[in-house]
């Protein structure tokens, strides 16, 4: 029997009990709550999906889900690759045991529409992430199935953070319908860009407190309706000179992100979401001509926290798309890019297609086998994935 996709996103479930925890995926063109206006969080109820039967039973730990894995079936959790439909999706899924899917601008509509997603999670032996940019405004994959929602800036300006709570409640619970767990949103980044520039109008503000307690409401909404609401893009694109899907993108020193694009992650890490980097280069913090995205400097500055006084990430980091990016592109091929992420640290390597996917796992197998990708950190990674899925409980 197979493990299915009713995806004990016991990611919340999973997490709360105590569980360690564009194109690019910002496919725009080519990622402290206030007293007064939280009292959502403290009524609503976080939806939680029964245990998903299959394997490895309902109260699998750690060490035995490693066990039941191959050296290439590990690796294959750590990736998360977009598909053009359903189609592709179950090829990868079924050829190579993926870890998750990324329903992307180029997906054919029909995958959402026809309900299809719960064939594709029903083919994977493990508890399947299913993603999706969903941040609302120009970055939106369902409008045209459910209706569009606001940009975060004009949710800012016309809505109450209860409001936007509450429309973000009602989004996860539509994604949530046609089989999507992952949300790549909301958008943290602190800027005052022009509304149509790289970030613009998806960033909630240029007040790095006002964007907090909006995306406190948006992440709280998703989580209520058993999505997973990804942070992006660490360590903050709000105020970096460029577009990492045209090219390299650099961003003030370290120093000067502490008190605006590093607050939102400060106050928010610890609330139960993914996180995704940025390719971008951080003066200060990454080094050896890495963007944070591939950074094990980045990574250890998330993970430890104590290196802009926040508390300690445990759960899934994402990289930015790795293939449709020049930032990454002009100089990585994709194998060597995924590589590099998850020797640094980053929990699932995010790239746009399947084609890559079997040579990929072939040159991360060679990277074991040859020690340049340590077993301990592809452990380590794959049970980070996996409790966030719901696979792990112990």
């Amino acid at each position: 029997m197979r493990i299915r996709h009713a995806f004990a996103l016991v990611l919340c479930a999973g997490l709360a009990a105590g569980c360690s925890s564009g194109n690019g995926t910002d496919t725009t063109a080519t990622s402290a709550p206030s007293t007064s206006e939280s009292a959502a969080s403290s009524t609503s109820t976080t939806w939680q999906a029964p245990p998903a039967p299959g394997p490895f039973g309902s109260a699998v730990c750690g060490p035995g889900f490693l066990k039941s894995l191959t050296e290439r079936q590990k690796l294959a959790q750590l990736l998360t690759v977009g598909v053009t439909g359903t189609a592709d999706a179950l090829d990868v899924v079924k050829s190579e045991g993926i870890g998750g899917i990324f329903i992307g601008s180029w997906t054919d509509e029909s995958m959402l529409a026809d309900s299809e997603v719960a064939q594709v999670a029903d083919a994977s032996a493990v508890p399947l992430m299913v993603t999706i940019d969903e941040e609302g405004g120009r970055v939106s994959r369902v409008d045209q199935l459910f209706g569009p929602d606001p940009s975060a800036r004009e949710v800012a300006r016309t809505m109450t953070t209860d409001q936007a709570y509450e429309m973000a409640l009602e989004r996860g619970r539509q994604l949530r319908s046609v089989g999507i767990t992952v949300n790549f949103a909301p958008d943290v980044d602190v800027s005052s860009q022009p509304d149509d520039s790289v970030i613009g109008d998806r960033s909630f503000s240029d007040d790095p407190e006002v964007v907090t307690r909006y995306a406190d409401a948006y992440a709280r909404g998703m989580r209520d309706a058993g999505i997973l609401p990804v942070l992006k893009h660490f360590p903050g694109h709000g105020s970096a000179s460029g577009d990492s899907h045209t090219g390299a993108v650099t961003t003030p020193p370290l120093d000067q992100l502490q008190d605006s694009d590093l607050v939102p992650f400060r106050n928010l890490v610890d609330t139960e979401v993914g996180v995704m980097l940025g390719h971008l280069s951080v003066p200060g913090l990454t080094s050896d001509g890495l963007p944070a995205s591939l950074s094990p400097q980045a990574v250890e500055l998330l993970r430890d926290g104590t290196g802009y006084d926040a508390p300690p990430f445990t759960g899934v980091i994402f990289t930015d798309d790795l293939s449709g990016m020049k930032a990454i592109t002009d100089r990585f091929d994709i194998a060597d890019a995924v590589e590099q992420a998850l020797k640094s640290g980053v929990t699932s390597a995010l790239w746009l297609t399947t084609d890559d996917v079997p040579r990929v796992l072939d040159h991360l197998e060679d990277a074991v086998a040859k020690g340049r990708l340590p077993q301990s950190q592809v452990d380590a990674s794959v049970l980070t994935v996996a409790r966030a899925k719901g696979a792990v409980s112990c």
